[in-house]
């Protein structure tokens, strides 16, 4: 300690008292007055850094550290190397740690920290196991839970094989990282019921506590239900996610990492369904301090999402901005490539999309895969299927997969290019009958062969594809029936020795009661007609004939006026026109227009104000003799104006719908 008058040993216990009490603010003034005194005092300084670190004021110590580098000199390295993890330098922390003279355990600890970090989960783990191994203190259990998480993080991010390092879950947060790690190996059902123990351990251990609210328990519980909402959502249970991942945004927890996650698996969910819900939600993804907190595969992922959400919303300059961005962050990740491709689709620039695609993979022909595939889709949308052929048979990871294998024979066929079809099928059997022979996936692949040249009748082709099946099993009788099916066109002698392995008529045969059958429970409904005797006549008793039953005749119902004693009319079955009292229309007199004109005025009383109709009047016109009136035909509908609408603007007209003749569906 340093030496000074009573005034500067007050201050050092004022110091004292207030370190042990937590008042490092109060500890701070004390300390700046014995500066003030004694400038280079080592102790001072020293003491200063601390309370600075512990009052989170991480730019001021690392200042003071500066500062004073020649008088600290190593006694701050671990303060140092802290503070910069703190501000998120980890690089210059890392640098810090290795330049220090002695590796105490403290640095140790900071050292895992920083290279979980920084994404090196091999050293840390080995950095976390020799920690364990060699130190005996009360914060075991918080080492075996970081060596669990950096686990977890190998088996998510790396997909490293789980290896069993003996750590007991007896607490939540190690039950919680096992489930983490089960679920990167893909064991989706056994890390679901970790996470519901680890739940319930959650529960239990904060229960003891008096002073948590069950607010306070629900924000500890949020991590772990959104990591069983994402489980449900792998294992296609949205609805279950979906509002499981409500549950926590509603909670708002401090942690930014974890509402980001939350967030960003809503809106993979909603997908181009419910964008407005996602745009919102898209907020929380891009909080401050969200980078620190989240790995990178993570914050990929995230940025992903916002391209493709900027996409399904028609931002297109913004969608274009963050794949090209993403783009060059990623070089060699097809993923922001592919969304500018479907940008491009969807505006209707496919040969564009194309072009940058094949662009992409000359740089980048390790993942030719995901390109070619999508390269394959463009050409079928253009038309091209010849060479959407010859993109997919260009991929040689999924040559021989027999769903490539179904499609490019089904894209062939519809070419009418029936020798490329067996082309492919000749490849694929030939890697088969090399790698894996004799499998069920090559047999298959035989059999499909071989029914494809059936049914195009290329039946001499078929033969030995046809002979291979049946020498894998001879007791085929279908398989034998189509080979000498296909010989007897082919070769004829073959046909008839391989007709020698047919079974007999006897053995094909089957014993069936047919009575028994019809009578069973499955054949309550077969109608079972009495058999007729072909040349026998059954006599028959005099008196004893048929006797056919006669239809009743029913009675046609009379008019309503019918009259049983007035004579019918004897031309009442002849048009009204034929009928020989039929004496027309009465011609000559026109029916007065009622209802035109002024109201209350008839025809006749407006003729006689008509001045026209007077003696003194000129004689009009004679009309024309053709016979026809000006006046539009009755069944012509003069056309409907459209009328504007209430808003003043312009509005498109709508097409109408024409119904179809027949089916009453509309075109």
């Amino acid at each position: 300690m340093a030496s000074g008058g009573p005034s500067v040993a007050s201050l050092w216990t004022e110091v004292n008292r207030c370190g042990q009490n937590g008042d490092y603010t109060r500890a701070l003034k004390a300390l700046s007055k014995i500066l003030q005194e004694t400038r280079d005092d080592v102790t001072a300084l020293h003491c200063k850094v601390v309370c600075l670190v512990q009052s989170g004021s991480f730019k001021e110590a690392l200042n003071v550290m500066n500062t004073h580098s020649k008088v600290l000199g190593s006694d701050v390295v671990f303060e140092k190397a802290y503070c910069e993890y703190r501000l998120n330098r980890v690089e210059s922390s890392l640098k810090t740690i290795e330049s220090a003279p002695e590796q105490t355990d403290k640095l140790k600890e900071l050292y895992g920290q920083v290279l979980y970090r920084m994404e090196r989960y091999s050293e840390c783990r080995s950095v976390y196991t020799d920690l364990i191994r060699n130190s005996q203190d009360e914060y075991e259990e918080e080492r075996k839970t970081n060596l669990s998480a950096v686990v977890a993080a190998m088996s998510q991010w790396e997909q490293t094989p789980m290896e069993d390092l003996g750590l007991s879950e007896v607490t939540y947060e190690l039950c919680y990282n096992a489930a983490c790690a089960l679920i990167g190996q893909g064991q989706l059902t056994e890390a679901l019921s970790k996470l519901q123990q680890a739940e319930e351990l959650c529960r239990a251990s904060l229960a003891e506590d008096s002073d948590m609210t069950e607010e306070d328990v629900e924000s500890e519980l949020a991590v772990i239900h959104s990591q069983m909402a994402y489980v449900m959502q792998l294992q296609g249970r949205t609805e279950e996610a979906l509002q499981l991942y409500n549950q926590v945004i509603k909670l708002k927890p401090s942690d930014v990492g974890l509402l980001a996650v939350t967030a960003n698996n809503i809106i993979t969910i909603n997908k181009d369904q419910n964008v407005f819900d996602s745009k919102r939600k898209v907020k929380l993804t891009s909080a401050e301090g969200v980078e620190y907190k989240l790995a990178k595969k993570q914050l990929q992922a995230i940025d992903f999402n916002k391209a493709l959400l900027a996409m399904y919303t028609n931002q297109a300059d913004q969608c274009r901005k963050l794949s090209s961005s993403l783009q060059s962050q990623n070089p060699s990740h097809p993923l922001p490539v592919l969304i500018q491709a479907a940008q491009l689709c969807r505006e209707k620039q496919h040969g564009r999309a194309i072009e940058l695609l094949q662009h992409f993979l000359d740089q980048n022909p390790e993942s030719a895969s995901a390109i070619k595939l999508t390269m394959a889709q463009l050409y079928l949308v253009q038309g091209h299927v010849t060479k959407a052929c010859d993109v997919l048979r260009s991929i040689e990871e999924y040559q021989h997969k027999a769903g490539m294998v179904s499609a490019l024979v089904t894209m062939y066929s519809h070419e009418e290019d029936i020798d490329g079809a067996i082309d492919v099928f000749k490849q694929a059997i030939e890697y088969y009958q090399a790698e894996q022979p004799g499998s069920a996936a090559h047999l298959a692949l035989v059999r499909e062969a071989a029914n494809f040249k059936l049914k195009y009748g290329r039946k001499k082709e078929a033969v030995s594809d046809l002979e291979q099946l049946w020498k894998q099993n001879t007791k085929d009788v279908y398989t034998l029936a189509q080979l000498i099916s296909a010989y007897s066109l082919v070769d004829t002698d073959k046909a008839k020795a391989f007709s020698k392995h047919l079974p007999s008529a006897d053995a094909m045969s089957f014993n069936v009661d047919v009575d028994e059958l019809e009578n069973s429970h499955g054949a309550t409904y077969v109608r079972k007609k009495a058999a007729k005797v072909v040349g026998e006549n059954l006599p028959t008793e005099p008196g004893q004939a048929e006797v056919k039953k006669k239809k009743k005749k029913k009675r046609g119902k009379l008019p309503k006026n019918y009259d049983p004693k007035a004579t019918p009319d004897p031309e009442r079955w002849l048009p009204m026109r034929e009928r020989s009292y039929y004496r027309g229309r009465k011609k000559g007199k026109k029916k007065e227009q009622v209802g035109k004109g002024t109201q209350g005025a008839t025809g006749g009383a407006l003729a006689d104000l008509d001045a026209s109709k007077t003696a003194s009047s000129p004689p009009t016109s004679p009309r024309p003799s053709s016979g026809s009136t000006a006046a539009p035909s009755a069944g012509v509908v003069p056309p409907r104006q459209q009328k504007p609408s209430s808003s003043g603007g312009t509005r498109k007209k709508q097409a109408s719908k024409k119904k179809k003749g027949g089916k009453g569906g509309w075109s």
